[in-house]
């Protein structure tokens, strides 16, 4: 913007995203397929190839060490008695995925939250609970 040069992405466009926010999610998901109404849009427009491709889901990290760490992180949060979550989090719940992140088959949110996405919202939300100064009273 500094220099006169504005990228736009179409699909960033506020018009497009009010427009698609509130479109049926039958019509959204039409052939069945996530996006498929971008999919069938450009249909004819653009590659087969990349029309029919699975949807590569961002930002996502399967490295096992990225778990590890936010595990460790939140162990430190679960014990931390001064931390805001402490009378919050069910920390059964939290050791079970934990010690379990294969158990969680399928999404907790969106498309990708499963149990490294979920402990690292844990770890988000006790950073801003703490930055902000957040008490929750019982």
């Amino acid at each position: 913007m500094y220099s006169g040069l504005e990228v736009r992405v179409p699909f960033c466009d506020y018009r497009v995203v009010e427009y698609a926010f509130n479109l049926p999610w039958t019509l959204k998901a039409c052939s069945g397929r996530e996006k498929g109404i971008v999919r069938e849009a450009f249909r004819g427009l653009l590659p087969d190839s990349i029309i029919d491709r699975k949807k590569s889901p961002y930002p996502k990290t399967h490295h096992p060490l990225y778990f590890r760490l936010c595990a460790s992180a939140v162990k430190e949060i679960l014990d931390d008695k001064h931390s805001p979550l402490a009378g919050i989090l069910d920390r059964s719940g939290v050791e079970e995925i934990i010690g379990h992140p294969d158990k969680i088959a399928s999404p907790w949110y969106g498309q990708l939250m499963r149990a490294p996405q979920i402990l690292a919202y844990i770890i988000q939300l006790d950073y801003w609970f703490r930055k902000n100064a957040v008490t929750i009273e019982a």
